[in-house]
């Protein structure tokens, strides 16, 4: 008989308080994935769970492996192998330092392993404890992983919420090893160690699919590697999820609906510029829009939307990808970033023959867009006719709800925020110590931003070129709200921390 007998139990769900990681600690991930198979407990005994498919064979094998005659049951198998993933994530808790304790020196030589995280093997040590590393920043919800060589110690950091935290580090010895798995990993050069190099691993954790962009660069210690982790099935988040307040998020969606024009999104490097350009193009009717991208890299993929990655190294540039975008009767077009003059041509060009495109750039403020846009080359007459919006934005620490506690805003701090009236109003600050919930007090990141619509008084501005200072003084008689005044309403609406937001955005300045 093939499948399972149909007058076993059946379960619709596999819930969480049945997993017990101790029954697997004999059983290979690859074996129950194939079988569809796992052993759980329930009402008070141990069970073995298969799909319709499950052969009864599959049932007696894992039977005499756990030494119990256990009861069987069914469950769908999408159920079952979710089961799986959650099972074998709890077994793999062991901290990173505590995989690399068990390498002997010299360690092993390296093998090529399976690419899942959650299948650690037995004879490749050093493979594991690499698998550690990356699966604790999985679970840590770490964005980037810094392994730094020094003189006495490799030290490892997560970086969580923006910010870098140090963990237990792997011994010294381990160094050229973990470097060396990485590089395998990433397809690298293990023999070149003057030159900076980058590239990409793909792993798994269980059914999740994420690439790892591995950078190294010589430093006088060894070689220093950064991993940025990207989740290509992460949730992508809608406008309403940004933390966007409900005004600035209705004239956003206003600007959406143009049929043409330039919408910039700037900010400094990680504060979610890429995050938010995907919620707005979530928001479009892409079912009767082309909408094409042109990205570096490629993030995530987007339902329904062309997707170009740039490969300079054989001449895909921006700019040269944008001109070939450009004969794909496209109708909404998104430019990664905007790094030089020949592409920033191109994307006015293409907002003034009928495209609405979105791109990019590296400024502090909304206002100073316009002036990185002149600097490069821009006429000023042809960006005050293309120029529909300018976000800036950066992003903030939630508050941890669970030990946030009671403060009130200094007299200093309302000033540094620009709102001096509002100082020994109640607000609320991190725990310095934190909670079981979150780290030093927070846990998670919203963002903060301002919105510049580019009204006709302003277009004027621009092409007159006038100074940021009457930019500044037109778009406040607009309504226009700056970082620090959003920020402050998250501080107030106790979300964030005054701390943070002068973190993020600086102090008022004039």
């Amino acid at each position: 008989m093939s499948g399972a007998a149909p007058s076993l139990p059946a379960l619709d769900r596999i819930e969480e308080e049945w997993l017990d990681p101790a029954l697997i600690e004999s059983v290979p991930v690859d074996w129950v994935r194939r079988h569809v198979l796992l052993p759980i407990r329930w009402n008070g005994q141990i069970a073995i769970v298969g799909a319709a498919e499950t052969t009864l064979q599959a049932y007696e094998d894992l039977s005499l492996l756990l030494g119990v005659e256990p009861a069987w049951l069914t469950a769908p198998a999408a159920e079952i192998q979710r089961a799986i993933d959650r099972t074998y994530y709890q077994r793999s808790g062991h901290e990173p330092a505590a995989a690399a304790a068990e390498i002997p020196e010299p360690e092993a030589p390296l093998r090529r392993e399976s690419d899942d995280l959650l299948a650690g093997s037995a004879d490749a040590p050093v493979a594991r404890c690499v698998n550690a590393i990356l699966l604790e920043a999985v679970k840590r919800d770490a964005s980037d992983i810094h392994l730094e060589p020094f003189a006495n110690a490799l030290t490892v950091r997560y970086r969580i919420d923006g910010l870098l935290y140090e963990q237990p580090p792997p011994p010294r010895h381990l160094e050229s090893a973990l470097i060396a798995r990485l590089k395998v990993m990433a397809r690298l050069d293990l023999a070149e160690k003057r030159l900076p190099q980058d590239g990409v691993a793909r792993v798994r954790v269980g059914s999740r699919k994420i690439d790892v962009r591995v950078s190294s660069v010589p430093v006088a210690e060894g070689e220093r590697i950064v991993l940025r982790l990207l989740h290509r099935e992460s949730t992508h988040y809608g406008l309403d999820e940004l933390g966007m307040a409900p005004a600035m998020l209705n004239s956003f969606r206003d600007i959406l609906r143009e049929p043409h024009g330039v919408v910039l999104v700037t900010g400094p490097t990680g504060s979610g510029k890429t995050t938010t350009l995907y919620a707005a193009l979530g928001e479009l009717d892409t079912a009767h829009l082309n909408v094409l991208t042109i990205e570096d890299p490629i993030e995530y993929q987007l339902p329904n939307i062309g997707q170009m990655q740039v490969h300079p190294k054989i001449g895909l540039t921006f700019a040269r990808g944008l001109r070939h975008i450009l004969r794909q009767d496209p109708d909404v077009v998104l430019v990664g970033e905007t790094r030089d003059l020949e592409t920033a041509e191109i994307v006015v060009r293409a907002s003034l023959t009928g495209h609405l495109v979105f791109t990019t750039l590296h400024t502090n403020d909304a206002l100073g867009a316009v002036m990185r846009m002149v600097d490069m080359g821009i006429p000023p007459y042809l960006l005050a006719s293309a120029a529909r919006a300018v976000l800036a934005q950066r992003l903030v620490r939630r508050l941890c709800p669970h030990c946030r506690r009671e403060s009130t805003l200094s007299a200093d701090d309302a000033a540094r925020l620009g709102r001096e009236t509002l100082a020994g109003r109640p607000v609320w600050d991190a725990a310095p110590e934190g909670c079981t919930a979150c780290l030093g007090g927070y846990k998670g990141r919203t963002g903060i931003h301002e919105l510049l619509t580019v009204t006709p008084a302003i277009s004027e501005a621009i092409r007159t070129a006038a100074p940021t200072a009457e930019l500044r003084r037109l778009a406040r008689e607009s309504g226009f709200y700056e970082l620090l005044d959003d920020g402050t309403d998250k501080v107030l609406a106790g979300m964030t921390s005054v701390a943070e937001v002068l973190r993020s955005a600086g102090a008022r300045r004039g």
